[in-house]
């Protein structure tokens, strides 16, 4: 099998001080520069993914705006893909499937945010487009999430998500299992 690390929207505006921080964005963006580290050791391909939105009124990733900018716990060294992507699922027009099937990769490991928008879509479309996928449960993080007057705090709706996903359409582990 061989690997590729899916960096997905680890940008500056879901940190404090951005346009729309999630809950605990610094120990996800920690873990998730562990991870890959281990990826640029063993020589395994990383792919980063950022988005920027499309909607004129955007309340964040707005093109040019400093917050759609890559954290630095997690920049693309030279030569690492770099993608940017308009939807929540990171194969949608990207050119990110094709990159993969040229590699002949065929295992993901998915680290990024948010858990319950852009990390499960691509994680499911992945799934289904016959990858075998590793969330890395810690390298991922949430916003506080409200439906029917009721909110929901970002570490249960991360945890929900990651319990949707693990067995399903993923196995998810933590980076100090996958990464030691």
């Amino acid at each position: 099998m061989t690997r590729a690390l899916l960096i997905i929207d680890i940008q500056l505006d879901y940190f404090p001080g951005g346009a729309f921080p999630l809950v605990g964005p610094e120990k996800a963006a920690e873990a998730a520069g562990r991870v890959l580290e281990s990826f640029r050791a063993s020589g395994e391909r990383v792919v980063h993914i950022f988005h920027t939105s499309t909607e004129p009124d955007a309340g964040f990733f707005r093109p040019g705006s400093p917050g759609v900018g890559i954290h630095p716990s997690v920049a693309p060294a030279e030569g690492e893909t770099v993608l940017e992507k308009h939807e929540p699922n990171s194969f949608l027009g990207t050119g990110l499937l094709e990159i993969l099937r040229d590699a002949d990769v065929t295992e993901l490991v998915v680290v990024g945010m948010m858990s319950s928008m852009c990390v499960d879509s691509t994680v499911r479309a992945a799934s289904e487009l016959g990858f075998a996928v590793t969330v890395v449960a810690d390298a991922c993080a949430a916003p506080d999430l409200t439906f029917g007057g009721t909110t929901t705090d970002g570490r249960t709706v991360h945890a929900s998500f990651m319990a949707a996903l693990d067995g399903s359409f993923a196995t998810v582990t933590t980076s100090r299992e996958l990464a030691g």
